[in-house]
């Protein structure tokens, strides 16, 4: 693998765009009370901070957030509308009428449209809500959380089993704070449409007005999402979500001893990510990083090119000293494809693990014919490769 470095003029170019720094800022690891912990730049997917995320532990009304995934799937496709009434079964209201668990108090026997019932589900925590979609969803709870536990394996959460809709204690109802980070993500990016949902504070239904039970939403600057949990043996938790200009992130915490730990421990990490990191662009999707040699090729080059927008997150600090290199395995056989993967950008920073991007090929280069071929051939042998 031969490194071949940024052409001059866009590496000229670069380092005067990593000289304009602001003051340096410490983005040391911080500590937190929580048992597991997670915060992910929404963007780029770069993990800043973790504690004990690939732990399982019981994720209680956190589970909620993939109840809502499998509704506003249904949703989407448009086998489900808002409007639409379930039953609210004498099964799903006697799980959860005495159960001392939070509730949307929905009448046995009565019937209740999809939209407030996922409003009761993400505002109110209403285990009886969950347990009403469940089985319309797949007929029974149980057979939900077979289904549910299938699509969350789709959606990269590999150690996550639920065995409820609600998050109620279950010995192998488990997940893990990175896999509710995946869930959060994939919410908020698979259905915009109805993600503002979880920005909403209060709701009312049957008479009884319920408030939203993120402290994020009434103390951080930008949180507009997601879902609260806890139960004794669990402790409290929360997945979050809070968006600055551009930047987004999401953080799981989980374990905390009180809803005010739970409060001041999440605005607390919320605050240092905005603080201490920030998103840096490098290229734009189209921008020529280099030129990668072609063997064989009707020309003797091709532009290596972001095939998407090519962005880090790092501490803030590390940046001066950020280092940018193009690799490629070179020369790169013809023929050549436009948009073939070719090689790679490896960012590099004091105390931060290296990240890769990827860059494809610019353009098409055919292969030589055979004449071409036998003269390219002969070149080689008579004068070696080229460098």
């Amino acid at each position: 693998m031969n490194p071949h470095f940024l052409r001059p003029t866009l590496a000229a170019v670069l380092a005067l765009m990593l000289s304009a720094l602001a003051p340096p800022a410490s983005a040391d690891q911080i500590e937190t009370s929580a048992k597991q912990a997670i915060i992910v730049d929404f963007k780029t997917g770069t993990v800043l901070m973790e504690k004990n995320a690939d732990e399982l532990m019981a994720p209680s009304s956190m589970s909620k957030l993939m109840t809502a995934y499998m509704v506003f799937s249904k949703l989407k496709e448009g086998s489900w509308k808002l409007t639409d009434t379930l039953p609210v079964t004498e099964t799903a209201w006697k799980k959860h009428f005495k159960s001392g668990g939070s509730l949307m108090f929905l009448p046995v026997n009565s019937t209740a449209k999809v939209e407030d019932l996922i409003r009761g589900v993400i505002i109110q925590s209403g285990n009886d809500a969950c347990s009403v979609l469940a089985e319309a969803l797949s007929g029974s709870e149980d057979a939900f959380a077979e289904e549910a536990t299938r699509r969350a394996r789709q959606l990269g959460m590999s150690n996550t089993n639920l065995r409820n809709a609600s998050g109620w204690p279950e010995p192998e109802h488990l997940t893990t704070a990175r896999d509710l980070s995946t869930l959060a993500r994939r919410l908020i990016t698979d259905f915009p449409d109805y993600y503002p949902i979880y920005s909403e504070r209060e709701f009312e239904y049957n008479g009884i007005r319920q408030g939203n039970r993120n402290p994020l939403l009434y103390t951080t600057q930008g949180a507009d999402g997601l879902k609260t949990g806890h139960t004794e043996t669990a402790g409290y938790g929360l997945t979050g979500s809070v968006r600055r200009g551009d930047r987004r992130i999401v953080l799981v915490v989980n374990g905390l001893s009180s809803m005010k730990e739970r409060a001041e421990e999440t605005q607390r990490l919320v605050e240092w990510a905005f603080r201490e990191f920030e998103n840096y662009a490098l290229f734009k999707p189209g921008d020529i990083v280099t030129d990668a040699e072609v063997w064989l090729g009707e020309a003797a080059t091709v532009p290596l090119v972001a095939g998407e927008r090519l962005e880090v997150t790092m501490p803030r600090r590390a940046r001066r000293d950020m280092k940018v290199t193009a690799v490629y395995d070179g020369p790169v056989a013809a023929p050549i494809r436009k948009g073939m993967a070719v090689g790679k950008l490896v960012i590099t920073a004091p105390n931060v693990a290296p990240m890769e991007l990827p860059l494809v090929a610019g353009a098409d280069v055919d292969k030589l014919g055979p004449v071409g071929r036998i003269s390219a051939a002969i070149k080689h042998i008579l004068w070696g490769p080229k460098g």
